[in-house]
């Protein structure tokens, strides 16, 4: 895999584009623009796929689900 990228930078990328995206635009979104071979971490984990780390955000309660898909915001984003 290639370099790490952190979750915010996923998040960050996600307030970007604006709109709601299904998770598996977002994955596509991810191998876009990182490299589909792309490792991901966060603060507490590391060594993540796109599905891996869609899931873990998710399961942190970083996404907002609307009937469009799922988006986030700044404040979901931790700042350390």
């Amino acid at each position: 895999m290639s370099e790490s990228i952190h979750g915010h930078q996923v998040m960050q990328m996600m307030l970007e584009h604006g709109a709601a995206l299904t998770k598996q635009d977002l994955k596509a979104m991810m191998h876009t623009t990182f490299d589909a071979d792309t490792c991901y971490h966060t603060c507490s984990a590391t060594e993540m796929d796109a599905d891996m780390l869609i899931s873990f955000l998710e399961n942190k309660g970083k996404f907002i689900d609307s009937d469009n898909g799922i988006t986030t915001a700044a404040d979901k984003i931790c700042n350390h």
